[in-house]
């Protein structure tokens, strides 16, 4: 794995909005070692990074026991989950 520079460094420590990417894609998935150590040196220095993954990790836990759990009338329809979907992915887009 390729050493981070100073500069480097620097972008990590200030960006949140990356922080709060990688925060949301750790939760659906995996992340890569880099990413891990660049979460991990921003979230050192960024107590609202950190309580924004608190909170975030609250709120995917509720919604997966809420649409887990024995209320099939709760269930989004495809469209709706579509639409959505095209909704996140532009904004990635435009935030990347």
């Amino acid at each position: 794995m390729k050493e981070l520079n100073e500069l480097e460094l620097k972008k990590i420590a200030y960006n949140c909005r990356k922080a709060t990417f990688l925060i949301e894609k750790q939760q659906i998935g995996k992340i890569t070692l880099r990413e891990k150590l660049e979460l991990k040196i921003h979230l050192t220095g960024c107590s609202i990074c950190v309580t924004f993954m608190q909170q975030s990790a609250m709120i995917n836990q509720m919604a997966r026991k809420l649409f887990h759990s024995d209320h099939p009338e709760l269930q989004l329809d495809d469209a709706f989950k579509q639409q959505l979907q095209k909704q996140i992915d532009d904004q990635l887009t435009k935030n990347c």
